[in-house]
């Protein structure tokens, strides 16, 4: 019996490869793939492609460059999110604070859920428009 197919990463699309794979960065405390480290002196650059890894070389994220990108609208119905991210942290003190780092890193707030007892979280859309939570889990 043949084996499975291994998820290698996650890829999004975005107009701005670099700034949307910052923002993810730092959310995430991930690191650049060798090769994919921003230009020295803080230049712009014109990457398409850029992979993030985790600590120990692991590939968590990938960005690939489209020329544009349909924010979704979630919670109406018109544009639906297709797919989402979903972060977790330990209680309630950690949520506050990495909502508050979300934001500052440029996140847009489209619902908050912290009154649930069972399940308080945040959804948010990166600086591309792609929706992610993060919650208590």
């Amino acid at each position: 019996m043949p084996g499975f197919p291994h998820l290698l990463h996650t890829v999004l699309d975005t107009p701005d490869v670099r700034g949307l794979a910052e923002f993810y960065r730092q959310l995430l405390g991930l690191r650049y793939r060798q090769g994919d480290e921003p230009a020295a002196g803080g230049t712009a650059d014109d990457a398409d492609w850029l992979v993030l890894t985790d600590a120990h070389g692991n590939r968590i994220l990938a960005f690939q460059h489209v020329d544009h990108l349909t924010r979704t609208t979630w919670p109406l119905p018109d544009v639906p999110m297709q797919m989402h991210l979903d972060l977790t942290v330990p209680d309630r003190k950690a949520l506050e604070d990495q909502h508050s780092r979300a934001l500052s890193l440029g996140a847009e707030l489209l619902f908050d859920r912290t009154d649930d007892s069972d399940e308080p979280l945040y959804v948010y859309a990166d600086p591309a428009g792609h929706p992610f939570c993060i919650f208590v889990g």
